[in-house]
């Protein structure tokens, strides 16, 4: 790919921190400006450098870009898309990495006025449970699969510029609808983290916490390894992807009331027709991926 020759990142966590990383190792990029409202954080990441420079004002941060990455909470997107779009470069292709896209979508077309021609919306389908630049590395992206969700104004040029981007940090590229794009990951990623805080949530208000966490074992901290994930994050996801998570939940919460009724009822043999299922199935579409 032809080198960005200036990325603006607003948001230099454990996304946009591993991008700049993977950018960089890759030669696929001159300089690296990123933007917070934390200026240690900042100090701390061109310290690392995983960046070149920073500014408080993501409006300065992006003039002169070429390409400018919104790795933000998806709840921010609005505010943001608002206090950039006087400096923002006509030929800049600005994209995000958010969770959700439909809300981020309609944050743009309410920051904008209209869905410009350079805004491809993203999502990074990659991550760990920690947070924060420390946490960032290069190889985060390589291999996994990253979905873009264009809109009907999104060009072509865009949509190739986004696309090499992702490339260069190793990433395998898809297109979805972007209403699609957010049931999908209702179901796979917005559900289960749910699940995780709540569960973890649940047992620790129980008055024998103490016991119950240390007793925790190997399938207990895999289950829930997600519930260390970031709070403020996942609260946006979840008040952002509000319908499809919703129905997600309505099917769960039906399947996981008949599970209740065959263990109040001695069923085994419906309960080893589920787990049968659910085995085959995770072995089938996860194990051998």
């Amino acid at each position: 790919m032809k080198a960005i020759r200036q990325l603006t990142i607003i948001g230099v966590g454990l996304i946009g921190g591993s991008l700049a990383r993977a950018l960089r190792e890759a030669g696929a990029v001159d300089e690296i400006v990123g933007a917070g409202r934390d200026e240690a954080h900042l100090q701390r990441a061109r310290a690392l450098g995983v960046i070149d420079r920073y500014s408080l004002d993501p409006a300065e941060a992006v003039r002169g870009a070429d390409m400018v990455l919104l790795a933000l909470p998806v709840g921010a997107m609005e505010a943001v898309m608002r206090a950039i779009k006087p400096q923002l470069s006509a030929d800049a292709v600005l994209t995000d990495a958010g969770s959700t896209k439909g809300s981020v979508i309609e944050a743009a077309r309410q920051a904008f006025g209209e869905l410009p021609a350079n805004f491809v919306p993203g999502h990074p389908i990659a991550g760990t449970e920690d947070s924060g630049v420390e946490a960032s590395f290069a190889g985060l992206y390589r291999d996994h699969r990253v979905i873009l969700t264009p809109t009907e104004n999104s060009s072509a040029d865009a949509v190739e510029r986004v696309r090499a981007l992702w490339q260069a940090a190793g990433a395998e590229v898809l297109e979805m609808d972007p209403e699609h794009h957010d049931r999908v990951l209702a179901a796979t990623s917005h559900l289960p983290h749910l699940l995780a805080f709540s569960l973890v949530d649940t047992l620790a208000k129980m008055d024998d916490k103490q016991e119950i966490f240390a007793y925790a074992a190997g399938g207990f901290r895999d289950f829930t390894r997600i519930a260390s994930s970031d709070p403020n994050m996942w609260r946006d996801i979840c008040v952002h992807n509000e319908p499809a998570l919703l129905a997600m939940l309505d099917r769960f919460e039906a399947d996981l009331k008949r599970l209740r009724e065959a263990i109040a009822h001695d069923d085994g043999d419906y309960l080893l027709e589920v787990f049968s299922h659910a085995k085959a199935a995770r072995d089938r579409f996860c194990d051998n991926e």
